[in-house]
């Protein structure tokens, strides 16, 4: 989705973890093959501060929803969130 939207020029990182969907080949294959203009990087073995500012956000998003009341729908919390992280950031950024 970022390279549709921002549609970056030359070469890009495309940094993770060392989850086994990034580190099977299959992925390697079906996505990184397809976009011959990405650079593959990981993290190192026990390096748990690459993912601190994310598993910071998804926390606080997941105590937000759960602190909803049930009155709030699906659909509803599902653009709030589409929209702060599609919208706001990316014009912040």
């Amino acid at each position: 989705m970022a390279m549709i939207r921002r549609r970056p020029e030359g070469k890009q990182l495309f940094h993770s973890d060392r989850g086994v969907q990034y580190c099977s080949s299959a992925f390697r294959e079906a996505s990184l093959a397809a976009l011959p203009m990405l650079v593959r990087s990981m993290s190192r073995k026990g390096n748990c501060w690459d993912n601190a500012c994310a598993e910071s956000f998804f926390k606080t998003l997941k105590r937000e929803l759960e602190e909803l009341d049930g009155q709030t729908g699906r659909k509803t919390v599902r653009i709030a969130v589409f929209e702060y992280i599609e919208a706001y950031l990316f014009d912040v950024l």
